[in-house]
């Protein structure tokens, strides 16, 4: 059996790292600048740099069949121009450490959704991992206040967590699409395909919003942030990622998805000086052994954060 380099390990933490780092970074951009142009700017880096990386890796990006445009386009709606609205609308309303909890349900809900328009069939050890992490997601949406929250569950779940609960819906949906747009395309070529559509719709969407944009706002720490997130977050992130998946596989790889909460939760504390709550910490723990559970025998799909 081939020694796996401990380069590709490195690289996983990284990415979990990467992606934990969104949070921190989307909290600090959409506090300053409107969704859309936050969006668009993030996708505007990430399409630069992965044209980039699918000339020198590929040669180029294959024309599309009819089929893969429509594909694609769908991959562009949710899991870009979707996922991107609901994301930094949910870190305008909300701490980015509790973001970060939320997203870890998207390996549930993918399963859910299967089962539930595909009829995939979960096996009784899924179904009890689907269990113990929507209990975590409870104990984290409520604050810890499960009692509470049955008779006043506008007081306790506010549209901060609507919107992060609207991400994880479009990420399933991208999740889902992706096994289509993958036949016949190479994961750069489909990622990148999607970007564009998703830049084109971020962009549409970004116009009515110019005036609000102040230029004042626009410091380095928002560019930076705007930076990492289609450097980091969106390029580095993919192709280490996938490295990963091609040297480890699916299953092997998904494991580190596990870590991208826990750098969530621990950057939003030492750079946004935001309080880990206890509830956070229960539900977080039981969101990903229910995750780990449900996910020993299922191939997740990568893809963007």
């Amino acid at each position: 059996m081939q020694k796996v380099p401990l380069s590709v390990y490195l690289k996983l933490i990284c990415v979990a790292l990467f992606w934990g780092g969104t949070f921190i970074a989307g909290r600090i951009v959409s506090q300053e600048i409107p969704h859309m142009i936050a969006a668009a700017g993030r996708f505007l880096v990430a399409c630069l740099f992965l044209l980039i990386l699918a000339w020198r890796v590929e040669g180029g990006l294959p024309r599309l069949t009819n089929q893969q445009k429509l594909a694609t386009l769908g991959l562009g709606f949710t899991g870009i121009f979707l996922y991107n609205i609901c994301f930094l609308a949910a870190l305008e309303r909300m701490p980015a450490g509790r973001s970060a909890l939320f997203v870890s349900l998207s390996p549930i809900v993918t399963a859910l959704s299967m089962a539930i328009f595909f009829r995939e069939r979960l096996g009784l050890m899924k179904w009890l991992g689907i269990a113990i992490a929507f209990i975590g997601a409870t104990v984290v949406l409520t604050r810890g206040e499960l009692i509470h929250a049955m008779h006043a569950i506008a007081q306790t779940i506010g549209s901060g967590e609507l919107f992060m609960l609207g991400a994880v819906c479009a990420w399933t949906a991208y999740t889902i699409l992706g096994k289509q747009a993958l036949k016949g395309l190479s994961p750069i070529a489909a990622t990148t395909y999607a970007s564009l559509w998703g830049l084109l719709l971020l962009t549409l969407g970004a116009i009515p919003q110019w005036p609000e944009l102040e230029l004042r706002r626009l410091s380095w720490q928002v560019i930076s942030a705007i930076a990492f997130l289609g450097i980091f977050g969106t390029v580095l992130g993919f192709v280490w990622y996938y490295e990963g998946v091609k040297i480890l596989g699916p299953a092997r790889t998904a494991v580190f998805n596990n870590l991208v909460p826990v750098f969530g939760v621990l950057l939003s504390s030492l750079i946004l000086k935001e309080t880990i709550l206890t509830s956070m910490l229960i539900g977080g723990a039981l969101v990903i052994l229910g995750v780990s559970l449900t996910n020993r025998q299922i191939k997740t799909d990568a893809g963007l954060k």
